[in-house]
């Protein structure tokens, strides 16, 4: 069925298609793998909508077990690779991942989580002490299997190209305290009735027309994860694995790179380098680079497309509806520190608290409306997707912000209690649960508050039991890291008299942030 891939070794065969640095894979060995990881599923049952699991660090092998997946009929669900084991567990059961693939880093809890949660099958790459983890304890499947052997032991011929493809479950941060899983949305997944059709519509999307992507950021993120879908497209790939801001000038000159997705924290980093590294590198093969994730600092964009030239297009959104707003350099330069105009399907509105649309230059909430009426779809969650349209297809994404004449909007504040830390979205929820069980917290709110080279972090404000003898700031991290993924927990703890609590229990987020935004108006 990777007819494109057969085609691509005909036309370009000595084109390395896939680089992650330790394995550098042809078209026709990119065939072979994604024949055999597709055959694999379906021979177990898993195409036609099945869900499969992908938890592991960035690498060759996991951008070919999502591909494969797709190619399976199957929907993957990626998953964030600093998850703690019980995190995990709770994805795999909601979800109803059948088959978890794990990467050396990830293995241990991976497979502690596939037992929690019942799944038979874990297949892991580049995983040394095979022997032990084949004993791992799971019933009713394979139990571990090394990638290779899984591979090996798969038919390597065409599988079906009928099977319906099925877009990626992602999941989010969840405001009380669990993930919401969402699927990938119609405005970012090429659907098709058949698996040949998607790969058909594929070939219409906007990178298609370009050469090597690099992925730079984490792949269970949905832009890194484009890099993956772009390989089912003919562009080659080279991934990269935890962010390195000389070793992606390298990348993009050694490959010419020509597009690539990143955020903000990304720029901030490239920016940080010495003058001297920075002019090392050929940077002039680039063409289009995506940046999401998180609104960019007006002076550090500014310097990215004097760097880089106008290369820079900015999509604004959300995994749950895909992107909202785009805007190329040359507009953001005649808008500056705009997020874009609405693109179709969505129709930006700024509203009051009273759900009125305001005058174009006043503050409001920001709104969209989905002209196909689909809106935020949450899996398994009637009850969080009601909450989350106010009407049939109109949605907020927490922010405030306003819309000029033209119809370009700029984002001032959030009105909703999540963090943007390094284009990572953090919902302070899940650390305030953990930190209330502490003995010595009688009560807790998490914030964001400025950092140079996130945009935001985490902080706590904690209200001691005793105020004589509060919890150090020391003890309040590792009390949370021990229980929660580290990127999910405060990095800064401040010991307060009160978080302004009202006597129904609300607590006034904006009101807390003031303190430490003095010149942002919230």
């Amino acid at each position: 069925m990777t007819t494109f891939a057969a085609a691509l070794a005909r036309k370009r065969p000595d084109e390395v298609a896939l680089d992650d640095g330790s394995s550098r894979i042809g078209w026709a060995q990119l065939d072979d793998y994604l024949n055999r990881a597709a055959n694999a599923l379906i021979a177990r049952g898993l195409g036609d909508g099945a869900r499969v699991a992908v938890f592991a660090e960035n690498s060759a092998e996991t951008a070919l077990a999502h591909v494969g997946g797709l190619i399976a009929g199957s929907s993957t669900v990626p998953c964030n690779f600093h998850l703690t084991a019980g995190e995990l567990a709770y994805i795999l059961s909601d979800s109803g991942a059948k088959i978890l693939f794990v990467g050396p880093e990830t293995a241990e809890r991976g497979l502690q989580a596939a037992k929690e949660s019942g799944v038979a099958t874990v297949v892991g790459w580049r995983v040394a002490e095979r022997a032990s983890l084949g004993g791992s304890g799971l019933s009713g499947g394979e139990g571990f299997v090394d990638w290779s052997d899984w591979l090996d032991k798969s038919d390597a011929g065409d599988p079906p190209s009928d099977l319906r493809p099925r877009p990626h479950l992602l999941y989010t941060s969840g405001t009380t305290g669990r993930p919401k899983g969402t699927e990938l949305p119609p405005t970012m997944f090429a659907g098709g009735d058949t698996i040949a059709e998607h790969l058909d519509r594929l070939n219409a999307n906007r990178f298609a027309a370009f050469g090597t992507h690099l992925v730079v950021g984490p792949m269970y993120h949905t832009g890194p994860l484009s890099g993956a879908r772009l390989l089912a497209a003919g562009i080659p790939s080279v991934v990269l694995g935890r962010f390195d801001a000389e070793a992606t000038l390298a990348a993009i000159e050694a490959h010419r790179v020509e597009t690539s997705v990143m955020v903000p924290t990304h720029f901030i980093r490239l920016l940080a380098l010495p003058d001297e590294v920075r002019r090392r590198y050929d940077v002039s093969s680039l063409r289009l680079i995506t940046h999401t994730g998180a609104r960019c600092p007006v002076e550090v964009k500014r310097a990215m497309i004097e760097w880089w030239g106008p290369v820079i297009h900015e999509a604004y959104g959300a995994t749950e509806v895909g992107t909202t707003n785009s805007i190329t350099s040359e507009e953001w330069l005649e808008h500056p520190g705009s997020v874009g105009r609405a693109i179709p399907p969505f129709e930006a509105m700024i509203l009051d608290d009273a759900g009125e649309a305001v005058p174009a230059g006043t503050e409001g909430r920001l709104f969209f409306k989905d002209a196909t009426g689909r809106g935020i779809i949450y899996h398994n969650d009637p009850e969080k997707t009601a909450a989350a349209n106010t009407a049939p297809g109109v949605f907020s994404l927490g922010e405030i912000g306003y819309m000029d004449t033209d119809g370009y909007v700029y984002i001032t504040d959030r009105f909703s209690d999540m963090v943007v830390s390094g284009g990572v979205n953090i919902y302070p929820a899940e650390s305030e649960q953990v930190l209330i069980g502490h003995p010595k917290i009688a009560d807790v709110a998490c914030i964001g508050v400025p950092n140079a080279e996130m945009g935001e972090e985490l902080k706590a404000l904690v209200v001691p039991v005793d105020p004589a003898d509060p919890p150090s700031e020391a003890e309040v991290l590792e009390y949370c890291r021990s229980r929660l993924s580290h990127y999910k927990c405060p990095r800064s703890v401040d010991i307060v008299d009160t978080i302004g609590r009202t006597t129904m229990a609300k607590v006034n987020k904006r009101a807390l942030r003031a303190k430490y935004w003095p010149d942002a108006g919230v």
